[in-house]
């Protein structure tokens, strides 16, 4: 699961209740044996994610066309006290970047007052035997 990082973003494929993909490029780091990834609380990824914690994830480029492999996974939200190790992780893949983006996504919540965010864990799904 930490092989797919590489690339520069993951395809994260998340499932509606009718079974139908959304597929979302993404920014993600590793964490462990998994993946964390920072989104908006209100996008539609966290809001499938409240139904099924069925996704996939697959390397692909900025506009999310997949260049390798997806990879079937698990995903679930992250509560707010392992927020800062997940943050971290995102620091540490992106740099300045990331800084700016997380930043700028602070000084939003600070004037709406109220949390805009949500970080993703992403694990492998388990093989069957």
């Amino acid at each position: 699961m930490t092989s797919l990082p590489a690339s520069r973003y993951v395809s994260l494929t998340t499932f509606r209740r009718s079974g139908e993909p959304v597929s979302t490029p993404v920014w993600a780091a590793p964490a462990g044996e998994a993946l964390v990834v920072w989104t908006n609380a209100g996008s539609g990824k966290v809001k499938r994610l409240r139904d099924t914690a069925r996704v996939t994830v697959a390397p692909c480029d900025v506009r999310g066309r997949v260049e390798g492999p997806a990879v079937a996974a698990t995903a679930e939200l992250l509560d707010l006290a392992k927020w800062p190790s997940a943050a971290r992780a995102l620091g540490r893949r992106y740099g300045w970047q990331w800084r700016i983006s997380y930043g700028t996504g602070r000084v939003v919540e600070i004037v709406r007052r109220r949390e805009r965010r949500a970080f993703i864990r992403i694990t492998a799904a388990p093989t069957p035997n």
